[in-house]
């Protein structure tokens, strides 16, 4: 038996555990450091992640596609159909001067995309463009005419006419249509044929004044092609009150008319927010 003083007691008294004071220290230090990891963690968690959104150029969150589908306000182009232009039709109504009407097809029941951009091109029988527009409309429910008077000057021969949009400016999104659209009380009239005229009645259906209303008036023939298109604006509409709308020509229309389309274009509101 070894006596208590003996080498091999001292070690083991020596390195038996750590003594009650350390453990103290390292309780305290780990404390320390775990606060102030969350502490870190806490200011820098908001800096580096972003939560989703309809706006961050990425597909996350619930979206189908980049900042759309899910629960965002645009629907992605996968879940829409494509509005397209049903025809584009250039006209001279004098001499040396082009006008341009086209009609645009919004397939989708309930869908609306406000302030598209669109160009229409006009080729000469070479094949080469003529003149080139830009402009920006409203897709609306049903058809939207887009009338471009004056597009181009000059004794130029026209033979076919295009519109394209630029598919990034077109943002889908539901729209329970709340506008105040004036009604077309279907009594278009037609007087002379060298200098036609139309003549129209529009009725307010609110209980407030329009005001800056653009009508837009086609003429087709039996065909159902258009001949002549034209637009006007009405200053004002009385409250549940008529008001006229005069459409004229100074030159005889391409053909025989069988029926005048006079439709009320009034824009959408403003784009609603991508949350």
């Amino acid at each position: 038996m070894r006596k208590a003083g003996s080498p091999s007691s001292r070690l083991f008294s020596y390195t038996g555990g750590m003594s009650w004071a350390t453990r103290r220290r390292t309780i305290i230090f780990s404390i320390i450091g775990a606060v102030l990891l969350i502490a870190l963690v806490s200011i820098l968690f908001p800096v580096f992640y972003k939560a989703p959104s309809c706006t961050d150029q990425k597909m996350n969150g619930k979206e189908t596609g980049i900042d759309c589908g899910g629960t965002c306000t645009y629907l992605c182009s996968a879940e829409v159909g494509a509005a397209a232009p049903r025809f584009v039709r250039p006209f001279s109504p004098s001499a040396g001067r082009t006008d341009v009407i086209s009609y645009i097809d919004n397939p989708n029941k309930d869908l609306v995309a406000k302030d598209v951009h669109y160009t229409v091109e006009l080729y000469g029988t070479d094949a080469t463009v003529i003149a080139r527009k830009e402009g920006i409309t409203d897709i609306l429910p049903g058809a939207t005419p887009v009338y471009i008077p004056n597009f181009t000057s000059g004794y130029a021969v026209v033979a076919r006419a295009f519109l394209s949009f630029d598919d990034t400016t077109i943002h889908w999104y539901r729209y329970e249509d709340q506008r105040v659209v004036p009604k077309y009380n279907f009594d278009a009239q037609i007087q002379g044929t060298t200098a036609p005229r139309i003549m129209a009645t529009l009725t307010n259906p609110s209980a407030k004044t329009l005001r800056d209303i653009t009508v837009v008036a086609t003429v087709f023939d039996a065909s159902g092609n258009a001949i002549a298109a034209t637009q006007t604006v009405i200053p004002t509409i009385p409250p549940q009150g008529i008001s006229g709308a005069v459409f004229t020509w100074n030159e005889p229309f391409a053909g025989v008319p069988a029926r005048i389309d006079i439709v009320p274009v009034v824009p959408l509101p403003a784009l609603p927010t991508n949350p």
